[in-house]
C-alpha cells in the first residue's frame, strides 16, 4: 500500500537529520519493509475503526445515512 520508494527517502531524511546510523545486521531494505509493514497494519486498523464510527451508530442501532448526506453535503461546500 505504502510506496516503498517515499518511504526510504522519509526514513534517510529522518535518520539524516537525527544522525541516526543503521547498525551492521540491518539491511536497509529490511527495515523500509519491515517498518512499511509496520504501518499499514497500524493504517489498517484506524482504518477499521474510522468505518466503524463512520457507518454505525449505536443510537440509530445502523448506518446513520442523514448524518452521511449531511457530511456530504458539508465537504461539497468546503470545496467550493
Amino acid at each position: 500500500m505504502l510506496d516503498r520508494e517515499v518511504v526510504k527517502e522519509f526514513l534517510e531524511e529522518e535518520f539524516q537529520e537525527r544522525e541516526i546510523k543503521i547498525p551492521e545486521g540491518i539491511r536497509k531494505s529490511e527495515l523500509i519493509e519491515t517498518f512499511c509493514l509496520f504501518v499499514e497494519n497500524d493504517y489498517y486498523e484506524w482504518l477499521k475503526d474510522n468505518y466503524r464510527s463512520f457507518f454505525h451508530s449505536l443510537a440509530q442501532n445502523g448506518t446513520d445515512w442523514n448524518w452521511i448526506k449531511e457530511r456530504i453535503s458539508k465537504v461539497k461546500n468546503e470545496q467550493n
